[in-house]
């Protein structure tokens, strides 16, 4: 059914949802799942998103030592595609990153593949993706290097989004880039211009060059297995033509100004790496079949407006952003890559000579959740004073979810 969006200033702001997307998936996760055939990775998060935090997936229960009430709190699932799960793992993940940020301008790079892609997309996630993350990267080095850009070598972290705010298919990279480069002899920082990264339409060529290359080659490879309505492209001279036409079209490739500091590259990173394609504050309702959320029309002034689906449309919007199980969805490159990073940053540091980091010490489950939520969960709820103790381990329930 098609989508019914509607004007909404300043919708709902500061309010609490009045739905989650666990009570959609709860109460017809498990019908959608029998009519609609879903992978693996897809059938997980629904199924993970239902139990989150009740009593299937158990818990404990904790009583107060001064006023005696008691508290059950149940476990949560930790699935990437879950809300509700994710700004814990964001600020633990952010605890790890902020030894590694250099006192130098960074810069937001995104890349995005046409949506004429989107359909090898749902059919062949982990290649589309792969060859995302290598081509943006392979670009970016590209230009790093280059003498008549920067000639060294930069630190890239790239974070996969595949969605758009109405929750359509818009598959892009958004790359946090360092403002300059470590010479290619480790001698000198060379620093980039200071609003200036390198010329975006030379990036998409290289990007759209790269990415079609990799395509061409998974197809030799016999990687590409196109049946359905891509059945037409399985002939090389179709698959040839199909490229082409790619190659004709001008591919998307946007540098934003530079951080005003590490601070703020911290806090970009915070709102995008973990996120997920629908935040429980984005809901408004479900009635009637039908679910209603906020999006952001950045095409109208960044108007905020209401977009209104059935529940079926709703949730395949949803889960076709669900990677594949043990995709890996923030990647490092150049001096941030895994097998490089604590000498190419150390020796960064040392060219720079900035003071050094503060120390930073291990961050306690219960204050990152306080620092985070601001719940303590060793408060008593009901008096001022008390002290939850846990008394027992609750084992999980049986589940109410059920997908036979």
């Amino acid at each position: 059914m098609a989508p019914a969006p509607s004007a909404l200033a300043g919708v709902g702001a500061g309010r609490a949802p009045r739905v989650e997307l666990a009570d959609i998936v709860r109460a017809h996760g498990a019908a959608y799942q029998r009519a609609h055939p879903l992978c693996r990775a897809q059938r997980r998060a629904l199924r993970a998103i239902a139990v989150c935090r009740t009593a299937a997936l158990g818990g404990h229960r904790a009583v107060c030592t001064t006023c005696g009430a008691e508290r059950i709190t149940y476990n949560s699932c930790r699935n990437r595609h879950c809300p509700k799960c994710q700004r814990v793992a964001t600020e633990r993940w952010l605890a790890a990153r902020r030894g590694e940020v250099l006192p130098i301008p960074y810069f937001h790079v995104v890349f995005t593949l046409p949506h004429a892609l989107n359909p090898l997309a749902q059919s062949h996630p982990h290649l589309i993706y792969r060859l995302l993350f290598q081509a943006a990267a392979s670009t970016l080095t590209r230009f790093g290097r280059d003498p008549r850009h920067l000639g060294g070598d930069l630190g890239v972290t790239a974070v996969l989004h595949t969605w758009g705010q109405t929750l359509t298919q818009h598959v892009h990279v958004h790359c946090v880039v360092t403002g300059g480069a470590l010479a290619r002899d480790g001698t000198r920082w060379i620093p980039a211009r200071p609003t200036f990264l390198f010329p975006v339409r030379a990036l998409a060529k290289v990007f759209r060059g790269r990415y079609l290359a990799g395509l061409q080659r998974a197809f030799a490879r016999g990687d590409l297995h196109l049946t359905g309505g891509l059945a037409p492209l399985a002939e090389p001279a179709a698959f040839a033509a199909w490229l082409a036409a790619l190659r004709q079209a001008a591919w998307v490739v946007y540098c934003k100004p530079p951080f005003a500091g590490p601070e703020h590259v911290l806090a970009y990173l915070g709102r995008y790496t973990h996120r997920v394609a629908l935040s429980n504050d984005r809901l408004v309702d479900l009635a009637d079949g039908r679910v209603r959320f906020r999006w952001r029309d950045y095409a109208d002034g960044d108007r905020v407006k209401l977009m209104e689906l059935d529940l079926d449309e709703f949730l395949r919007r949803f889960l076709l952003h669900v990677v594949p199980d043990g995709f890996v969805r923030i990647r490092h490159f150049g001096l941030l890559a895994n097998r490089r990073r604590a000498a190419a940053l150390a020796q960064c540091r040392t060219l720079l000579a900035p003071p050094p980091p503060p120390a930073v010490l291990p961050e306690s489950a219960r204050d990152l959740i306080l620092r985070v939520t601001g719940l303590d969960l060793e408060r008593c709820p009901r008096c001022p004073q008390g002290v939850l103790r846990r008394l027992d381990v609750l084992p999980p329930a049986p589940e109410p979810w059920d997908s036979s």
